[in-house]
């Protein structure tokens, strides 16, 4: 994905869409449905065995990925909105809503995501401000991982300043 350019063109999930995808315990994907191939952009050849983030936005803050894979690590779901990136340099919008998989004894074996079209009012009046501040913070530091040390940090004092942990923020979008 590197290389591609971005085209500004935003492609939008209907209501009734659902983007499904599994993922290994490193993040590649092991399964994705119809739409998350159409969204991709790829075929599903070259989606299969890729690491999930070959649809990774640049403007996608990695402090909300970091916040999802902690998440992850303690067994639990988590919704996130998140921009992805196309093949051809579109992006689209989903809210994904990641759990963990489990074997018969308790193990995490991978990890499945369903992705539905986010409220369009949410993602202007409150994610995509929110996003853009967090990436300025991330882009402050000499360093990736400072950088999203630094927009980790903003999103906690955030929580911390409404009293509330994450998942009531997102609900209460």
């Amino acid at each position: 994905m590197k290389g591609v350019s971005l085209t500004g063109v935003e492609r939008r999930l209907k209501d009734n869409e659902l983007i499904v995808s599994n993922k290994d315990l490193k993040g590649h994907i092991t399964y994705a449905n119809r739409a998350f191939i159409d969204f991709a952009g790829y075929s599903k050849d070259d989606l299969m065995g890729a690491p999930h983030s070959i649809v990774r936005h640049p403007h996608m803050p990695r402090c909300v990925f970091k916040l999802l894979w902690d998440t992850l690590t303690e067994k639990k779901e988590i919704f996130a909105y998140v921009v992805n990136r196309s093949a051809n340099g579109d992006h689209y919008w989903v809210l994904a809503h990641v759990t963990p998989s489990f074997d018969g004894n308790g193990n995490v074996v991978g990890y499945h995501s369903n992705r539905r079209a986010p409220k369009q009012s949410v993602l202007d009046g409150v994610i995509t401000p929110l996003y853009q501040s967090l990436l300025e913070e991330e882009n402050k530091s000499n360093n990736r991982k400072d950088g999203m040390i630094a927009g980790y940090n903003m999103l906690l004092d955030i929580l911390k300043d409404k009293d509330m942990k994450y998942d009531e923020f997102i609900f209460g979008l």
